[in-house]
């Protein structure tokens, strides 16, 4: 018997691989927006006060949580705010999936779940997409502790709807679980659940500043849904850490919240050359996703996604590859500006030409 008897044993979730301090790479392995935040954000934080840290935060973020709940038509009751859209969600999983029921999720999405089902010690089973990477949604009738939908979905790019109703489907059909609904590429092209939370109890909509807003640094992300569904996420919080939201986050938030004008410029920006891309590989010979996100999902031809994975990465160009069932023979690819993309279809060329 020893101590590590009682350790609580998980594989972790690996993220994308960062350069080492001063390495110049063209990084398009992580899905950061390659344009900065706001200059509304640069302003607030030279006039930041630096001594106003020596004080707690908001514990219920409130300044922030009511600008987000203004800026979605939302009650201020109906929005948590958290550590990135990873911190609401495990928050999310720890307060709702307390069930002997499996929670649901496709074998092909946010490699996160599985991890926080395994730490939490909560049951879940796979449901596999289609042949073309989509939801099969007759897979989500049977019994269950939950149900988590990253959609558009990662990291496929793929989003399962024109309109709301292939998600209100799964959401009607399963009244006594909740259904998560991962926004976190939604603004790059794809459909919200949100009106759902005004007509369901049973669905939390969530969403991140790090994607469209430039905010990975910076770490907001936040859910909405039914004001009983947030008071319980609450409760579950305040029981772990009540300060979760330090002051520049919020501060620096709202200001990023507050420049739409810039947000849908660079947004509408991504989704030009994501578009670009897409074309620019199939004419390559990819096998390309319908990405409604800020990444394409892309399966080359006439040499492994392991190769290319890497001989892009000896040119300095980061993209993102796993060695995984039915992905195994695609890679991720971020949209970074007009420019990295050009320098990453030479290299593709370059690499092709052997």
């Amino acid at each position: 018997m020893s101590w590590e008897d009682n350790v609580r044993t998980v594989l972790p979730y690996v993220p994308g691989e960062q350069p080492k301090d001063g390495q110049k790479v063209i990084k398009l392995n992580t899905n950061e927006m390659p344009y900065p935040p706001s200059p509304k954000v640069a302003e607030a934080l030279s006039h930041y006060d630096a001594n106003s840290l020596r004080l707690y935060p908001a514990a219920d973020v409130a300044p922030l949580r009511d600008a987000i709940a203004r800026y979605h038509g939302k009650g201020s009751d109906e929005v948590f705010v958290g550590v990135g859209s990873d911190d609401v969600l495990s928050v999310a999983f720890l307060t709702f999936f307390n069930s002997d029921k499996p929670i649901l999720f496709p074998d092909i999405t946010y490699s996160f779940y599985d991890v926080w089902a395994d730490v939490y010690r909560i049951p879940y089973e796979i449901r596999p997409l289609d042949e073309d990477f989509h939801i099969v949604k007759s897979d989500y009738t049977a019994p269950n502790g939950g149900i988590v939908i990253a959609n558009p979905n990662a990291p496929t790019g793929v989003s399962e709807m024109d309109d709301v109703r292939f998600i209100e489907d799964i959401v009607a059909a399963n009244p006594d679980s909740v259904v998560i609904v991962d926004e976190a590429y939604v603004d790059f092209g794809g459909v919200s659940a949100l009106p759902l939370t005004e007509k369901y109890d049973n669905v939390l909509v969530v969403r991140t500043f790090s994607k469209s807003r430039a905010f990975a640094g910076m770490r907001i992300g936040y859910a909405m849904g039914n004001s009983k569904l947030i008071k319980y996420m609450n409760d579950v919080k305040y029981s772990i850490n009540s300060y979760t939201m330090n002051r520049p986050a919020i501060d620096l938030g709202i200001a990023a919240l507050s420049d739409n004008a810039y947000f849908e410029k660079t947004v509408s920006a991504i989704i030009k050359t994501r578009q670009w891309t897409i074309g620019e590989l199939r004419k390559r010979g990819f096998k390309v996703t319908e990405s409604k996100t800020n990444f394409v999902f892309a399966s080359p031809e006439d040499i492994s996604a392991k190769e290319m994975f890497a001989k892009l990465r000896e040119r300095n160009i980061y993209v993102r590859w796993w060695d995984k069932d039915r992905i195994r023979d695609w890679l991720r690819i971020s949209v970074g500006t007009d420019g990295e993309m050009q320098t990453l279809i030479d290299a593709v060329d370059d690499i092709m030409r052997g």
